[in-house]
């Protein structure tokens, strides 16, 4: 299969990523985290400060090592048990995160270069199951972090570096070929929750979506056969500090294969307990043909102002910006299912949400000129039904202007409902069916195969901020990929426009199903 057909089918032919007779094996399934052996550890801190407000701006010193574990523990440690009952009978354990991931399987890691008081200089692996940093490379690696990205950035001015991989067998074995979609996406919602995690504690991050892939999976000593860096955030507490440039500063030209040559390579044993692990060889092109051997690659994107629609807007209420406790909006944050209820939502509601989500559109990285470059990448549609004094109908919400454009009126609920693949979740019970849409080529033209990953890293961002949004106004949101695209962008008109939809997320009041969950921190 070409990758051009495969990108389609991902999107559009969504059964046929998957084979008809394929059997799940689950007790040949891989851990939900990855683990080393055999190596130093630093262990972190679990007592977890249980509130996260909005910080108090004011010079200080670098962090620390007992500061930077909780926010690590924020952004991807395990945070809650959690038993089900199962409709065939028994009951179904698992580990959740603040942030969601398709079937919970969690194939995103985190890497860590990290220069802080109380532990050693050096690249770290983040082991979420022991809640600890092992050590994989002591030293200071400033200049060749700094070359791996084209210099685009000043290491000097970081405490520490994230790198957000992929491993891909962690939820091929479940979702084969469909899992290279639901990767870019959870690795988004990683990088969402990062950023606000970061906020509370009040670092300035930045996300690099452009480097040099081998050199850094070589300084971290993966395998390219089974794991993939797919974006490196630097860290700051120096505000306002002009130390990541935007996409259009000038590059120097720096090879993978010089960059390789300038350390040793090191292999680590590490363990995720699957024997029988699936070829995934079409998951293994797709990062090839998108990783960059030179950074002659990288590229900046034009623009920054989204879309004009044509026709009436209807002004939303203008809303103060909504403050909450980040750390109870993460354990609020609840997926629910069959577990809707159809309840009345205020103008008000809808506006601080739409607001809210559309603001994780703003943020630094070195692709765009501007913070706000995401705008013309990504719209949000929705559906709505049953709230407060706008009509029932189908919109696009224009974030400049804080207004929503009808694009297609009345009660649109069983049309998304007959567009489901399974009857997972009741849409009739759901008052906010968002859609995120973007191009339809998915960056392609102007990134080549990397610009898909970062399309839905992007869109994963922002679905994170939808429901962390969501569990600050009391409501729910459940992320949908099994639905067919088509009769959506038929919906909306996205197809002349030449946009697409790349994920469905129902958000409406709900109620709790039977279950046993507790945290797990201090």
């Amino acid at each position: 299969m070409s990758l051009e057909v495969f990108l389609h089918e991902l999107h559009a032919g969504l059964e046929r990523t998957k084979a008809g007779d394929y059997e799940i094996d689950w007790e040949d399934a891989p851990l939900p985290y990855k683990l080393y052996r055999g190596l130093p550890v630093v262990t972190l801190s679990a007592d977890v400060p249980l509130t996260l407000d909005e910080p108090v701006h004011q010079p200080r010193a670098r962090p620390e090592l007992r500061e930077f574990g909780h926010f690590l523990w924020y952004v991807y440690g395990l945070t809650q048990l959690s038993q089900s009952p199962l409709a065939q009978g028994g009951t179904m354990q698992s580990a959740r995160r603040f942030v969601p991931s398709g079937g919970g399987l969690y194939p995103s890691e985190l890497y860590v270069y990290l220069k802080v008081a109380g532990a050693p200089s050096g690249i770290y692996h983040y082991d979420a199951a022991h809640h600890r940093l092992v050590l994989l490379r002591s030293g200071e690696f400033d200049t060749y972090v700094a070359r791996a990205l084209g210099h685009r950035c000043n290491l000097s001015k970081t405490f520490a570096t994230v790198f957000v991989s992929t491993m891909y067998g962690k939820n091929f074995f479940k979702y084969q070929n469909f899992s290279y979609r639901l990767q870019g996406l959870d690795a988004g919602a990683v990088i969402g929750q990062l950023l606000e995690v970061g906020k509370r504690f009040d670092y300035e991050a930045g996300v690099c979506f452009q480097f040099l892939d081998r050199a850094v999976h070589h300084l971290l000593g993966v395998s390219e056969q089974e794991e993939a860096v797919y974006a490196i955030i630097p860290l700051s507490a120096e505000g306002g500090a002009a130390w990541l440039a935007d996409g259009n500063s000038k590059v120097e030209r720096i090879t993978a294969d010089d960059m390789c040559r300038e350390l040793p390579a090191i292999e680590h044993e590490h363990f995720v307990r699957s024997s029988r692990v699936k070829e995934h060889s079409l998951l293994i092109r797709m990062n090839e043909s998108a990783q960059y051997e030179s950074t002659e690659q990288f590229r900046c994107l034009r623009g920054g102002e989204a879309t004009d629609e044509e026709g009436a807007i209807r002004l939303l209420p203008q809303t103060k910006r909504l403050v909450y406790d980040l750390a109870a909006a993460s354990r609020l944050r609840y997926s629910p299912e069959q577990d809707f209820i159809l309840g009345k939502v205020t103008t008000e509601q809808l506006a601080a949400l739409l607001q809210e989500a559309t603001a994780a559109l703003r943020y630094r990285n070195d692709l765009d000129e501007q913070e706000d470059g995401a705008f013309s990448r990504l719209l949000l549609y929705s559906c709505l039904f049953n709230i407060e004094a706008v009509e029932d109908g189908a919109y696009c919400y224009d974030a400049k202007r804080h207004g929503l454009y009808a694009v297609r009126s009345g009660d649109h609920r069983l049309w998304l409902q007959y567009a489901m693949a399974i009857d997972n979740v009741n849409l009739m019970q759901v008052p906010i069916c968002i859609h995120v849409a973007g191009n339809n080529d998915h960056l392609i033209s102007s990134l080549g195969y990397r610009g898909y990953r970062i399309q839905q890293m992007e869109a994963g961002m922002l679905v994170q901020r939808v429901l962390l949004t969501a569990a600050a106004l009391g409501l729910g949101g459940h992320p949908l990929l099994g639905y067919d695209v088509n009769v959506c962008d038929e919906l909306y008109g996205l197809g002349p426009e030449g946009k697409t939809s790349l994920i469905q997320i129902p958000v409406g009041p709900y109620r709790h199903r039977p279950r046993l969950q507790g945290g797990m921190h201090a």
